[in-house]
């Protein structure tokens, strides 16, 4: 019987597996290894890293962190939770674990562009896709930017980016046409096509003109995966995250959510703090401990 079980291996769920670690708490962390964080080319809003560091080898450092304390993090993903005799069952392909306390910090998915899977990873390792203007708008500074989304979500990415660059260019991914607006330009035709070079992403329009820029953010919006939380009986929002509290506690005892999955800022800064929250939380709501 474990303290507590963590589904999720990103910077919000290693963080907590550390914390209880340290509490002297036993805790396993079941990781898909298909978070977001890894596929980070580098990150630059870190404090302690102000050369940067790619988000694989930041997930290595906070692995290695948190099993130095003694947290188990197996590299399995969970199919079901359960809670029978108010105690948590985990299964995956090849175990079934028990727990007093569930932590759900599993993420969300982003909605991708138009692209191969191959052309889509490539992209993104030489900053010609990006997902994040809050992370790396910084790096953009004066360079030709086109914004992939639609309606009033694509504008205000758009206007976020319009600080960073004179250059700020709207591109809707259903083909439809918007009117510019707040210095955002727009293309003269819908969208026909979508490509990569080594330096530019190449917008075709439906004419055959084509529109190159230095980078392309996509504002297509993410997918919570929630739906273990779900068949579990957790409480969600309209878009699908889980609702938490102050102390990152969901609507069932001793189910807990927190990083990406939850409504909030989307940031690993942020899901690192409501980790220290929740695994606090949960360590004081347990028995004590007595050391003789």
């Amino acid at each position: 019987m474990k303290d507590c079980i963590i589904v999720g291996g990103g910077p919000a769920g290693l963080t907590t597996a550390l914390y209880l670690a340290r509490f002297l708490r036993s805790v396993m962390v079941f990781d898909a290894e298909e978070g977001r964080a890894r596929m980070i080319p580098e990150t630059h809003n870190l404090s302690p890293f102000p050369d940067g560091i790619s988000g694989r080898a930041l997930l290595d450092r906070m692995r290695s962190h948190a099993e130095l304390y003694g947290a188990e993090i197996i590299t399995e993903t969970v199919s079901t939770v359960e809670k029978k005799d108010d105690v948590f069952h985990v299964t995956t392909d090849y175990r079934v674990e028990v727990a007093h306390n569930i932590i759900f910090a599993s993420g969300v998915v982003n909605r991708r562009p138009p692209l191969s899977s191959s052309s889509h990873d490539q992209g993104l390792k030489r900053g010609l896709i990006r997902y994040c203007p809050v992370c790396d708008a910084y790096e953009i500074r004066g360079k030709r930017v086109a914004v992939l989304g639609n309606g009033a979500h694509g504008f205000a990415e758009a206007r976020f980016l319009r600080d960073y660059s004179p250059t700020v260019t709207l591109v809707p991914p259903d083909g439809s046409r918007a009117k510019a607006k707040d210095g955002i330009g727009v293309l003269e035709s819908p969208m026909k096509s979508l490509a990569l070079s080594d330096a530019h992403v190449i917008v075709t329009l439906e004419g055959g003109e084509t529109r190159h820029f230095d980078t392309l953010y996509v504002a297509l919006g993410t997918t919570a995966c929630s739906d273990l939380a779900d068949r579990l009986g957790v409480h969600l929002s309209e878009d699908r995250c889980v609702v938490s509290d102050a102390k990152q506690k969901t609507s069932i005892e001793r189910v807990y959510a927190i990083g990406d999955v939850t409504d909030g800022l989307d940031q690993i800064a942020s899901a690192m703090g409501q980790a220290a929250l929740a695994a606090t939380a949960i360590h004081n709501d347990l028995p004590r401990r007595i050391l003789g």
